[in-house]
């Protein structure tokens, strides 16, 4: 499923991660991974949920997107699971993250399936529960003008630091992943711009040792 990077290339990966919070890992799902992991979401997605609200709990940010969340993933589809549980994964990003790496216990925020698909769809302004967040791109706008685009700021949790001086904008391709510091640093992903562009992720959360436990009601609202 995955083309993970060579080991040589690894100490310069965790030493971006450490500086940035972030760290872009292209073409990660590799091609069989990606035809495999995309038919799955477009099974999955007949059973997802259609959200259209502003999160009280992260500054009225708004959420127009559909989403499907951990625990019906976990009966629906064995494949993803599994991929979450993978302890080669798991190494690599305990590699990058410099200490050991676990998954999250919350059954409905460990992996869900995120997808942006309507002109305006967007994942607002948001800090994560967990410290780690594992997207993989199943679909993603062909070009970045089309939106959907991560925002983060490196080094601030302040959600008002998206949009300020500092903040970048990146676009990835489908079986591109990324992983960010989620809980200290702002992000979100920004409107999709026009018909028939998509945006289909995977956020696999992961946890280190001793912390478990939701930090707010973000993913509740979002997912359950």
């Amino acid at each position: 499923m995955f083309s993970f990077p060579l080991p040589a290339r690894r100490e310069s990966l965790r030493r971006r991660f450490s500086d940035d919070g972030y760290v872009t890992l292209p073409r990660l799902v590799s091609p069989v991974g990606l035809a495999t992991l995309a038919s799955e979401a477009r099974r999955l997605e007949a059973d997802a949920a259609r959200r259209d609200f502003r999160m009280p709990c992260m500054a009225d940010s708004p959420r127009h997107m559909t989403t499907l969340g951990g625990h019906r993933i976990a009966h629906a589809s064995p494949v993803i699971t599994r991929l979450y549980e993978d302890r080669d994964l798991m190494r690599l990003l305990s590699s990058l993250l410099g200490e050991a790496v676990v998954a999250v216990h919350d059954p409905v925020e460990r992996h869900v399936l995120n997808v942006l698909h309507r002109p305006g769809d967007t994942h607002g302004a948001h800090t994560d529960d967990y410290p780690l967040a594992l997207v993989l791109f199943l679909e993603a706008p062909p070009h970045p003008a089309d939106g959907g685009l991560l925002e983060f700021h490196p080094g601030r949790a302040d959600l008002d630091a998206l949009g300020a001086p500092g903040a970048r904008r990146v676009h990835h391709r489908p079986g591109d992943g990324y992983l960010l510091r989620s809980d200290l640093t702002a992000h979100r992903v920004t409107p999709l711009g026009r018909p028939g562009v998509r945006r289909t992720v995977l956020n696999f959360a992961y946890t280190t040792p001793g912390r478990q436990g939701a930090t707010s009601s973000s993913a509740s609202l979002l997912y359950d």
